[in-house]
């Protein structure tokens, strides 16, 4: 579109943060639309196949680097971030983190899935956002979009000042750690952008040392093949029995490398109720969750990220965690009553399962 001369567009970027705060997100930031950097990177990573069985990544590669593909004339990224953990968190959040894996028989559900979608959540809050900038200034070029849009979201983000990669690859902030959600609008206003910050890393790799599968195979590289947030979520086929061992009892996603970052003793809880807790997530037994029946899946999980893998790729997770599990009457029984089940996926890792603790 044509930018009338009349709009200020420097009081656009300072009322759009301001608006952005009421909306709860805990930063806003602007960046150009230049992927030069990324683009390379993202290439070497899938000529290296680390990207496993998310062929997305690559029939899509070419939407990431040019984003006037998903928006013409894109001139913009607004990125957002919103924090996650649940309100009724307290600073000793990582310590009961870290005890629960190492309760044998306790279900581990990565935090940022716990409670609501955050698709929905984000897309909704930036869809009120970008009307609020309409209201303001009239009608505008724009794309709401979170991670399932083909975007460089932590590129754009570095580039607009929200924090920097961390060498686990996800971003981190001084005043938040990296337990929040990205989100962006891409837009064909030609906002004044922000100023990256620095790095503040430095020596310190306890993320890569944490990592059970050894997924971060170097400093700001992973390898998604390895990866137990990859394995329990994107990876649709057997588990490889070498890695199964290594996942423990984390039965959907992984925040290990995120448990050990210095910088997370600053992350905040969330100010939105979306986030909160639901039907027992953070405590729940892997004998009960692999109780559910489809139906129960479904319902315990509408309007949650976790619904997308499926009942039977929820059973096949819980399978390997069961197998990991101290060997008890309840693991036994739990693991023998799928032993038939339908799904050749799931019968398997059962027999696996049932293998590692030498019960037929």
């Amino acid at each position: 579109m044509q930018v009338k001369d009349t709009i200020d567009l420097a009081r656009v970027a300072r009322d759009l943060k301001a608006w952005g705060r009421e909306l709860g997100f805990g930063m806003i930031g602007i960046s150009d639309v230049d992927t030069s950097a990324a683009t390379p990177r993202l290439r070497a990573w899938l000529d290296a196949g680390r990207h496993g069985e998310m062929d997305y990544m690559a029939r899509h590669a070419h939407l990431r680097a040019d984003p006037s593909q998903l928006l013409p004339r894109a001139a913009r990224v607004i990125s957002v971030r919103i924090d996650y953990l649940p309100r009724s968190d307290d600073a000793q959040w990582v310590e009961r983190e870290q005890r629960r894996l190492n309760e044998g028989d306790a279900a581990v559900v990565s935090i940022y899935a716990r409670g609501r979608d955050y698709h929905k959540v984000l897309r909704d809050r930036l869809q009120k956002l970008a009307a609020r900038i309409e209201q303001q200034i009239g009608s505008f070029g724009y794309r709401v979009c979170t991670d399932t849009a083909p975007v460089f979201e932590i590129e754009f983000a570095r580039k607009a000042g929200l924090g920097w990669r961390g060498k686990h690859t996800l971003l981190l902030a001084q005043d938040a750690g990296s337990m929040f959600f990205l989100g962006e609008i891409l837009t064909d206003l030609p906002l004044p952008v922000d100023a990256p910050v620095a790095e503040h890393c430095g020596t310190c790799e306890r993320c890569i040392e944490i990592c059970p599968t050894r997924a971060i195979t170097a400093p700001y590289q992973l390898n998604a093949r390895r990866c137990i947030s990859y394995l329990t979520i994107e990876h649709k086929s057997a588990i490889p029995e070498e890695l199964r061992p290594l996942i423990g009892n984390r039965v959907y996603g992984c925040d290990d490398c995120q448990l050990a970052c210095p910088w997370n003793k600053f992350a905040r809880t969330a100010e939105l109720p979306d986030f909160d807790v639901r039907h027992g997530l953070d405590s729940a037994t892997l004998a009960e969750l692999f109780a559910w029946s489809e139906d129960e899946f479904r319902e315990c999980h509408a309007g949650s990220a976790i619904l997308r893998i499926g009942h039977e790729r929820w059973l096949r997770n819980i399978a390997v965690a069961l197998g990991n599990a101290p060997t008890s009457e309840a693991v036994i029984a739990a693991l023998r009553s799928r032993a038939d089940h339908p799904s050749p996926l799931v019968r398997e890792h059962v027999a696996w399962a049932l293998a590692r603790h030498r019960v037929r």
